[in-house]
């Protein structure tokens, strides 16, 4: 009697497990950025757990790098220019899906004007995360605004670390690089923009979910599924953006819901289609996009 009951339940309990056992876990690690959040809604909504991927949420993307580096995740998300770091260590990296593309969201502030920036004879300190798109922007807006001859220090910091500084307490002129919703922080202890993706850069940053080919190949029917959530999550989004706020909202700092909806204008949505001018830009880069999902 008790060794049918054992059979009976052991069976029923790989029945109802079968689901999460189909697919070997699937790591994929993630910044706090608003392009990123309808990984975290779909998270919170349970749908990745049918799919057995666990999402790690961590504070810089360079951490981001190191994770997937030491094989402590199978993917992660960033931008081409951790994607350019990283392929020259792992040429069978390459871009799975496309979330979006930064529309002012990559952001330099500082504690003075740009006129006292360029009029300065001091150092100016230069607040960054130094392995990340952060370095690329700094260095595109040295020289568009004069900056090149200027002695410039070099402070490596992670966002978190970097959202704490406030523009009274510096003692020299700085520069801060960081993106949404960082910004809105920073912006409320003082710091003003002087430059973004939006106003007064020509970069092009696309945020996009990077993996190895090997990884693809095992994990190919769980990114094929991620996408379709993705897509389902941006689209709750523009549905109910009240209720896509205050499920994501313990991942977004200490954001209002009028600052997360501010916070949108600073990106523009790719995950569902690029126009042919935004293509030809992109693989200008050298970006490969032809295997995406």
């Amino acid at each position: 009697m008790f060794k049918k009951l054992a059979i009976f339940l052991s069976l029923l309990f790989s029945l109802t497990g079968c689901s999460q056992n189909e697919y070997s876990q699937l790591k994929i690690s993630a910044t706090t950025w608003v392009g990123y959040s309808p990984l975290f809604y779909a998270k919170e909504k349970g749908w990745l757990d049918d799919l057995n991927i666990k999402l790690l949420h961590v504070v810089s993307l360079s951490e981001n790098m190191y994770l997937f580096e030491a094989g402590n995740a199978d993917a992660y998300v960033g931008t081409q220019y951790e994607y350019s770091l990283l392929i020259e260590k792992d040429p069978s990296l390459m871009p799975v899906m496309l979330f979006d593309r930064s529309y002012g969201g990559d952001i330099i502030l500082s504690n003075v004007s740009l006129a006292e920036l360029q009029n300065t004879s001091e150092t100016i300190d230069a607040y960054l995360e130094m392995d990340s798109i952060n370095s690329t922007l700094l260095k595109d807006f040295i020289p568009h605004y004069g900056l090149e001859g200027k002695k410039i220090q070099y402070i490596n910091r992670d966002q978190a670390t970097l959202s704490s500084l406030k523009a009274g307490e510096l003692s020299r002129p700085s520069l801060l690089v960081t993106y949404t919703p960082y910004d809105i922080q920073l912006e409320k202890q003082g710091f003003a923009e002087v430059a973004s993706t939006k106003d007064g850069l020509n970069l092009l940053v696309v945020d996009a979910l990077f993996t190895r080919e090997s990884s693809l190949n095992k994990h190919r029917k769980q990114f094929e599924e991620l996408k379709k959530l993705v897509n389902k999550a941006t689209e709750a989004l523009k549905q109910n953006p009240q209720e896509f706020y205050t499920t994501i909202k313990p991942y977004m700092l200490e954001l209002s819901y009028e600052e997360f909806v501010q916070s949108l204008d600073s990106i523009v949505w790719i995950n569902s289609g690029i126009s042919p001018e935004l293509e030809e830009r992109i693989q200008e880069l050298g970006f490969p996009i032809r295997g995406l999902i």
